[in-house]
């Protein structure tokens, strides 16, 4: 591994690049479509891995999240279409009510990818279905234990950062496509939990869960990161208030900083884990994006991107280990939405401030 100006460029025996293009962002998708998106009459979804199954709840969520990062970076129709084909198919495999499921954070997830999709399509339906499974998760798992915040499960065990910044986001969605100012100073509430619980305000860690005998897993992950940045960025935009955007700046700074030494993002080896980081960068871009915070961070970002691409097999799929050739062999359709989200959301040249 070399490293110039704080790009890094790795040699594969295959393929080699020097740096990432648009282009790029586009064959990474196709490449991801070909190997695991499976369409029949007007309902679309993500295979298991490479050999065949289903994507499950939570992963197919967030696959449909990945559909929208494409739209938003080129407005492509095809990647519209294929919204309204998955959550179709979401809604065609689980229903329309989706509360059996006992992992609050499964829901939430959705949420947020339907609250998307409603922005993406203006199908009303999909506005629809975020609201009411914000509304369920809400009535069931907040209460004052703990002094607030978000039940993870059904069981009412432990409080989770999984399901509470993700749902700070959810809330704010919908404040703004629901016209309803509650779900601000529901937003406004949750993560105030959250950062009251599980935040450390002088690192920029955000722990992962507290349970009911108040002792806190501190174990640190990039996706509860991401989704603490992207309520802190989002609350920021609807309510002008400063305090937010430092404590993104630093969760931001702890996760390249901490987690990553300031090199890859951490390669999680096991099943949920090895999409965290795509869910990291979608929220961490969109806070960069708005600020204008890329040149303290925009070397980093792109070098990581550019591992991504870098490690690609010869059909141009990615997996999630950047620090490594992408293997000829079954492969995980999660563990491979990491580099195609980084795509999507790294702008290809550090932006100007407009």
């Amino acid at each position: 591994m070399k490293i110039f100006s704080g790009l890094i460029f790795l040699l594969s025996a295959t393929i080699s690049t020097f740096g990432f293009e648009a282009r790029d962002a586009d064959s990474a998708f196709k490449a991801y479509n070909n190997n695991f998106y499976v369409v029949s009459n007007n309902l679309g979804h993500y295979k298991k891995n490479t050999d065949g199954g289903r994507s499950d709840f939570w992963t197919q969520a967030e696959s449909i999240e990945m559909i929208e990062d494409v739209f938003e970076r080129n407005g492509d129709t095809n990647a519209q279409r294929m919204i309204t084909e998955s959550i179709n198919d979401f809604t065609n495999h689980y229903g329309v009510d989706w509360t059996k499921n006992e992992f609050n954070d499964d829901l939430i997830w959705m949420t947020i990818a339907c609250a998307r999709g409603y922005l993406a399509t203006g199908n009303s339906a999909f506005r629809d279905l975020a609201k009411h499974h914000f509304d369920a998760v809400y009535e069931r798992a907040w209460d004052l234990t703990l002094g607030g915040g978000l039940f993870w499960k059904t069981d009412n065990a432990s409080k989770n950062a999984c399901v509470n910044g993700p749902a700070a986001i959810a809330a704010c969605f919908l404040s703004e496509i629901c016209h309803d100012q509650s779900y601000l100073a529901k937003a406004k509430a949750i993560y105030a939990w959250e950062r009251n619980s599980l935040f450390n305000p002088d690192s920029g860690a955000v722990h992962d869960n507290i349970n009911l005998a108040g002792h806190i897993g501190r174990v640190t992950f990039t996706y509860n990161e991401g989704t603490f940045i992207g309520a802190a960025n989002y609350l920021f935009k609807l309510t002008g208030e400063t305090n937010y955007l430092s404590d993104a700046l630093l969760a931001a700074n702890f996760t390249r900083d901490k987690i990553s030494n300031g090199k890859n993002l951490p390669v999680y080896n096991f099943g949920d884990g090895e999409g965290f980081n795509g869910i990291f960068l979608r929220w961490f871009v969109r806070f960069a994006n708005d600020n204008h915070l890329w040149p303290q961070f925009y070397d980093w970002a792109a070098s990581n991107a550019n591992a991504a691409w870098s490690v690609r097999r010869a059909d141009n799929l990615s997996w999630q280990n950047w620090n490594s050739p992408t293997p000829d062999a079954t492969l995980d359709s999660w563990a491979c939405s990491d580099a195609v989200v980084i795509l999507q959301v790294v702008p290809t040249k550090m932006p100007e401030k407009k």
